[in-house]
């Protein structure tokens, strides 16, 4: 099952990655109430008790794996609850029973401040990267609303091939194959990231790191 992340923590530059816990629905809910957000992930708004529900199935589904993306400076600065230097989410979903090698990404930075800025790239290029070296995954898809020129020429400059247009949903497919040499390009990228277990990150109440 995707419990292989519950006790991950991937620190970059920009972002660290930490799995999608209880504590964090409340934030993710109040994004998912905006309409901007819900038409770019084309995604219904939900009640707060569905998303508790939502990260439950989230944390125990085989076929999906998903990372919070917080600010990795504000949160190791100010040792502020994860909640307040939370920036958006990753995910790759396995959505091919006879192709396990295949992994949908998707990546959000929900908070407006933080477009444009890099944080989606290196979210990106790190879950790719940890599917890669740790989910097995060989090929990755992204569905994107057509609408969404931002993210569809992040894709692209992360080596990602436009390989289908549907109307009717109105997205763009987009595909990377992994060969050796992007293989090796997707390492250089992420070799500055950092696993550690969460376990040991959650500090005790009211204890700051000197």
């Amino acid at each position: 099952a995707m419990k292989i992340n519950q006790n991950t923590v991937l620190q970059g530059q920009k972002v660290t990655l930490v799995p999608y816990t209880s504590a964090h629905v409340p934030r993710y809910h109040r994004w998912m109430q905006s309409e901007e957000l819900q038409r770019l992930t084309a995604s219904e708004p939900l009640s707060l008790e569905q998303e508790y529900e939502m990260q439950r199935s989230w944390r125990d589904d085989a076929d999906k794996c998903t990372f919070i993306v917080l600010d990795r400076e504000r949160w190791r600065r100010q040792a502020r609850a994860e909640e307040d230097c939370m920036v958006g989410d990753v995910n790759i979903f396995l959505t091919d029973a006879e192709d396990p090698t295949l992994g949908e990404i998707e990546v959000m930075i929900a908070e407006p401040s933080y477009r444009g800025r890099g944080f989606g790239k290196e979210a990106t290029l790190m879950m790719m990267s940890y599917g890669m070296r740790n989910l097995g995954l060989t090929k990755f898809e992204a569905k994107i609303g057509q609408e969404n020129e931002a993210s569809i020429c992040m894709f692209k400059k992360l080596h990602f091939k436009e390989v289908a247009v549907s109307n009717v949903f109105q997205e763009v497919t987009l595909r990377l194959d992994v060969s050796d040499q992007e293989r090796q390009w997707l390492l250089e990228q992420t070799n500055h990231v950092e696993e550690k277990s969460y376990a040991e990150l959650k500090l005790p109440a009211g204890v700051l790191e000197t």
